[in-house]
């Protein structure tokens, strides 16, 4: 089968070996796709603040591809809720997605009723992992009020009632963008886009202790 072809591999310890990872990326892709010239995107880190170039290259360029092909879903997500949302962009670049180490893979050409089921699943078990965090993120609120902690102006998806903060209906989705910052999977300045705030206003998220447990950000 010939096709536009990516690869895209990461270390996150300094035992791990990058290119013996990206030497079984390419004999598994000779055989499986033998007609196909891959291209390489790689990323070698070792801590969650290490800027992960690659991965945003990749999915700077990923309608040009056909089929993505990663060592395993641990390569690209630390969530349910992450993997969940890198599907949706898959999807939506009309990219196969394709894990040699596990059975799954996102196709959005595929009538497969086992992938479409099992990403059914993965979506609910996204939006349990995601009233969890909230739950984690109500208990943060208390813990900071009964410690005496005083906001002035209410930080990125919260508003103020009363001096009371209270969540806003596009908290989750301000906690996702701020993880992926944190990770090194998207860049300040698209956050900011995306979040319809200034960058300024991103970084005081991931720089203050506060900010960091309000939002989750281990």
């Amino acid at each position: 089968m010939t096709a536009n072809l990516a690869i895209y591999t990461r270390v996150s310890t300094e035992q791990q070996d990058l290119e013996k990872q990206v030497e079984q990326l390419l004999d598994y892709t000779n055989r499986h796709y033998p007609d196909s010239n891959p291209s390489l995107f790689k990323d070698e880190s070792t801590g969650k603040d290490t800027e992960r170039s690659g991965y945003k290259r990749l999915m700077d360029s990923i309608e040009e591809f056909d089929v993505v092909v990663v060592r395993s879903v641990s390569r690209v997500s630390r969530s349910i809720r992450d993997l969940s949302r890198i599907a949706d962009e898959f999807e939506d670049a009309g990219t196969k997605l394709e894990f040699k180490n596990e059975p799954i893979e996102v196709d959005p050409a595929s009538d497969d009723p086992y992938s479409k089921a099992m990403f059914q699943l993965l979506g609910v078990f996204a939006e349990l992992e995601a009233e969890m965090t909230r739950h984690r993120i109500r208990d943060s609120i208390q813990t900071l009020q009964e410690n005496g902690f005083k906001w002035g102006r209410a930080p990125l998806g919260f508003k103020k009632d009363d001096g009371e903060l209270i969540p806003m209906s596009n908290l989750d989705t301000v906690c996702t963008v701020l993880s992926m910052v944190d990770e090194g999977k998207m860049s300040q300045r698209k956050a900011s886009q995306r979040l319809d705030t200034s960058r300024t206003t991103v970084r005081r998220a991931l720089e203050d202790d506060n900010r960091r447990e309000l939002y989750n950000l281990d």
